[in-house]
């Protein structure tokens, strides 16, 4: 029986709610619907997924397409302008049943798409699973209350809200019965989780109840996170918890602080160094990644610099660099330009950068014995999220979802190579 395609593009956040998405449009009878969950955190982003809508016209001139997630949230009217577009849906929308029961009636209306602002509760939406059998991922906060200057996302995703704890729990216990060894937990602002809630429950201690209430769960891992606003329960999880995995996404951005203040972002460039020190203390086998933006408007190259810099300061081992791309109706979009030849040869330097520190870290986990979640495709992870790749002979024994104890045996430029230990 044919399914409802749904094309996600974005964070691993829009990847949960494309589950949630694909059991609503089942349940409502649109086999014939292809969702295009999309993102804006770039106006990149936002025309390449309407790249994607054109091309899946071409492909499919009988589909139904369906256009949601942040960009047809703030940039409604343009996908509503384009022919191949059937309907348009905001992220409020996007996450009831109700309207897919509607799309699939004949007087639908074309766009729908109301104030994300006014969005003030996060009801948990339970999902059986994603397309594979190893990593699923559960949404505990949407939204942000933060206004940095070069973000369009609070504008996407409407205020702070969290999942309370209970759901969240019942959620990972639901995916680790039906066979999942490593849970994300995922959100647009995490480390703000529990601020709306009644009581004091910051991410720290939601971590340690699903790892308390979960004893199965054999991984937890989190998406990105704030560093300045990181809690001392989650600090402490990370010293205690051996399933709470050695890797943390950080929201960094710059590592200048007049960059950092033009952002309005609320931490310096020595707050970052020193969260990621305390964390190593904490955990000596903890690895970082982090965004950075490049060509943030007036980064002179001192303060470019200064970003560079604080890979090492730091020891990030994964890199996310960001062209900066202005996006309108933000402050830093109003702001004096750098030149965009110097935006991408400074985003060049920073992914090369980040190309160096990673190729450094994997050659140093040579001999090493690890415990790795296996993907599809003789693929997996191991708990600082290195991608490794199994040898050939060790495809019999390597069964996806499956946690096997690795020797790397030997390393490239971005990935592992192991082999599964006697």
């Amino acid at each position: 029986m044919p399914e409802p395609e749904v094309i996600t593009l974005g964070c691993r956040l829009n990847a949960y709610e494309s589950e949630v998405m694909r059991g609503h449009a089942r349940d409502a009878g649109l086999d014939n619907a292809v969702i295009v969950n999309t993102c804006a955190v770039t106006s990149e982003a936002v025309r390449q997924a309407a790249q994607t809508i054109r091309r899946l016209r071409r492909d499919k001139p009988h589909a139904r397409i369906i256009v949601t997630g942040c960009a047809a949230q703030t940039e409604s009217q343009r996908f509503a302008d384009m022919p191949e577009v059937d309907h348009v849906v905001g992220n409020g929308e996007k996450m009831q049943a109700k309207t897919f029961v509607g799309l699939s009636t004949a007087t639908s209306a074309r766009v729908q798409v109301n104030d994300i602002m006014s969005v003030r509760e996060q009801a948990l939406h339970m999902i059986d699973g994603f397309g594979s059998r190893t990593r699923a991922y559960v949404q505990v906060q949407n939204g942000c209350d933060h206004r940095c200057t070069f973000c369009i996302i609070p504008f996407g995703r409407g205020p702070s809200r969290s999942v309370p704890a209970g759901e969240v729990v019942t959620q990972v216990r639901r995916l680790v019965e039906n066979g999942y060894a490593e849970i994300v937990l995922t959100g647009v602002d995490m480390t703000s989780y529990g601020r709306d809630l009644p009581g004091v429950a910051p991410l720290g201690k939601l971590v340690r109840q699903v790892l308390k209430h979960v004893p199965e769960l054999s991984r937890l891992r989190l998406s990105s996170i704030d560093q300045v606003e990181a809690d001392e329960d989650l600090m402490i999880a990370l010293a205690d918890e051996e399933r709470l995995m050695p890797h943390l996404h950080l929201s960094m951005q710059s590592g200048d602080d007049m960059t950092l203040k033009r952002m309005k972002r609320r931490h310096s460039r020595s707050d970052a160094i020193a969260f990621c020190e305390r964390a190593r203390s904490l955990r000596p086998d903890v690895v970082f990644g982090a965004d950075l933006i490049a060509g943030f408007p007036t980064e002179t190259d001192e303060m470019f610099e200064n970003s560079r810099r604080i890979v090492d300061e730091c020891g990030l081992t994964y890199l996310h660099v960001f062209p900066f791309s202005p996006r309108h109706g933000t402050p830093a979009a109003r702001m004096p330009q750098v030149p965009g030849s110097v935006v991408k040869q400074r985003a060049a330097e920073l992914r090369a950068k980040g190309s160096a520190v990673l190729a450094s870290y994997l050659s140093q986990q040579q001999g090493r014995v690890v415990d790795v979640l296996v993907e599809a495709d003789g693929k997996g992870r191991t708990p600082q999220f290195a991608e490794v790749d199994f040898r050939p002979g060790d495809s019999e024994t390597t069964v996806a979802g499956r946690i096997m104890q690795t020797r790397i045996v030997g390393a490239g430029p971005t990935r592992l190579i192991g082999e599964v230990h006697a």
